[in-house]
């Protein structure tokens, strides 16, 4: 049988043994297909091969084998994020569910769409404690605290309509990652007949027509009013451009990046906190915040003054949590756009000076930014021209040169294009460049990380290489935890305890795993190194010398201690 380690873009399904009695490890796989499921992450296992064994005989869909299942994790939400679709994660019983914990929170933060199909020991000793191998007593209770819904196959004659209702609750707004336990032993039973899997049902809050008539009417009585667009708004592009151009301007959380186009005039995109952003909240006089929850390092912890807000979110637990609102509308953000739109005037009577000021605010903010950045203004630069140009999906790690200009400064040319650690983690970025680079044909995905990250997925270089992943990962290399460092320096009277790494020598790690490495030391030389690496099938790795290259003009030490005045 081939191999699935790097399969083309369309399969060729395998003839399936005929002698080989049906089971539910192949409803399983025929059903995650029949829903349009196209690709799944994960890493095989003795709990989990009736499904993986099925998913491979059967053809129809790709799995891409990780090195560990938080790299699984991080990929199939990167996937998700970009491809608007389900992402698909299979793990094991008991620690390699663990293993997913990080992976999934962050997609929990962000709330990703994603299935983890996780595995269970044989029914009869699950939630017992008899310590079967790879029994986890606990299981359930460590799912249901990283997901948005647990559930568990029971019964090998509901297994297409558990999993369908598992699928519905993560795509199903607000979306999110549900967990999804199937016991070994019913993974291996054997099912009669040919049950299909129907068309996954999505359900999305609808606000009734007297909200949206008050809401109108406000907006009706605002003279300079804003829109400030999240992670939950990424559907709505067309209406809040349409609202935007009919007089509000525009600003996005780092999850809301795009929705309005970052290059339309009346936007500030991600540059929300800035002190030209403040001034200009200020004088504003409404601001309609659509699938954002207003996040504390993006309001300094919900102490940044706001215009008086109005709310719309298809999660009803955020109405007025961060800032009291004047109305609430539970609802999915491009239907209440639109049907907003069908109240409103073509043109509002705003002030036609707000997009001159908004435009000016956010010039004002880049050059500010740039002028902190030194040296590696050329390389922010060369990134954003790249990746707006061109297509790129622009994924980051947590790290300095993603908080100083890769949340921003880089210009990204639509929603689902901009991925990063929403909740701050570090060292997701290589697994979750993977997931992007895999979830379009279209141009390569451009990976930010760091130095200190890349060593807690570094195995997963290996998956990018096998996968002949579609990915370029520009690697700044300081060769310590630099932020930490910044911090210590700042706030700890420069003592720098544990924050120096020993750091691969990345230039044979690369050689060693059959990736092409290319070595910065000069910023000038950053632009074509890109453009090559960019062109060259298959991922490839930039390494920055930043100790070569030297320092930026301003140290960024993270947020004030105490605050999130800055994004750490």
């Amino acid at each position: 049988m081939k191999s699935l380690a790097a399969f083309p873009d369309s399969f060729e399904p395998t003839e399936v043994d005929p002698v080989r009695p049906r089971i539910v490890g192949d409803q399983i796989a025929q059903a995650l297909a029949d829903m349009g499921v196209t690709t799944v992450f994960g890493v095989i296992s003795i709990h989990n091969m009736p499904i993986l064994d099925a998913l491979a005989e059967q053809g129809r869909i790709r799995f891409v084998p990780a090195r560990g299942e938080a790299g699984a994790m991080n990929m199939a939400d990167a996937f998700a994020r970009v491809s608007g679709k389900l992402g698909v994660v299979l793990s094991s019983t008991g620690t390699a569910a663990g293993n997913t914990a990080g992976g999934q929170v962050e997609a929990l933060t962000a709330g990703t769409p994603l299935l983890h199909i996780t595995t269970q020991v044989d029914l009869k000793f699950a939630d017992r404690d008899r310590a079967p191998i790879h029994d986890v007593p606990k299981q359930r209770e460590m799912l249901g605290g990283m997901s948005k819904r647990v559930f568990r196959i029971w019964d090998a004659h509901n297994v297409i309509g558990t999993l369908q209702a598992a699928a519905s609750a993560a795509l199903s707004a607000p979306a999110g990652p549900v967990s999804l336990e199937i016991p070994v032993d019913i993974q291996r039973s054997e099912v009669a007949g040919d049950a299909q899997a129907s068309e996954i049902t999505v359900v999305r809050p609808r606000v009734g027509d007297a909200a949206i008539d008050a809401l109108a009417a406000r907006i009706l009585t605002a003279k300079r009013p804003l829109i400030w667009l999240g992670g939950g708004a990424r559907d709505a592009s067309v209406e809040a451009t349409d609202l935007v151009n009919r007089g509000f301007g525009a600003v996005t959380s780092t999850q809301g990046r795009a929705v309005v186009s970052e290059d339309h005039p009346a936007t500030l995109g991600a540059f929300n906190m800035t002190p030209q952003a403040e001034q200009l909240y200020q004088s504003c006089d409404l601001m309609l915040v659509v699938g954002s929850r207003l996040r504390g390092n993006e309001t300094k912890n919900n102490t940044m003054a706001l215009p008086p807000i109005c709310q719309i979110d298809a999660e009803a637990s955020q109405g007025g949590r961060n800032y009291p609102v004047e109305q609430f509308l539970h609802g999915d953000a491009q239907d209440t756009l639109a049907r907003l739109l069908e109240r409103l005037p073509e043109k509002l009577d705003t002030d036609p000076n707000l997009p001159h000021e908004i435009s000016t605010a956010r010039a004002l903010s880049e050059g500010a930014l740039r002028q902190r950045l030194g040296p590696y203004s050329v390389v922010a630069d060369v990134l954003s021209e790249k990746v707006a140009n061109g297509g790129h999906p622009w994924v980051r790690d947590v790290t300095i040169s993603n908080s100083t200009f890769g949340n921003r400064f880089v210009r990204i040319a639509g929603p689902r294009l901009g991925v990063h650690a929403l909740g701050g983690g570090i060292g997701q970025g290589i697994a979750m460049g993977i997931g992007a680079a895999l979830a379009t044909p279209g141009p390569k995905a451009i990976t930010l990380v760091g130095d200190g990250g890349a060593q807690l997925g570094i195995a997963e270089l290996i998956t990018a290489v096998e996968a002949e992943a579609p990915l370029v990962y520009v690697l700044m290399n300081d060769g310590a935890y630099g932020v930490i460092e910044n911090i210590q320096d700042a706030q700890y009277g420069g003592r720098r305890h544990y924050s120096a790494l020993k750091t691969p020598d990345f230039a044979k790690l690369c050689d060693a795993v059959d990736m092409p490495h290319v070595k910065v030391t000069d910023v000038e030389a950053f632009s074509a190194t890109l453009d090559a690496a960019v062109e060259r099938d298959g991922p490839v790795l930039i390494e920055v010398d930043m100790n070569t290259i030297g320092p930026f003009a301003q140290a960024f030490a993270g947020p004030p201690a105490g605050a999130a005045g800055k994004e750490a």
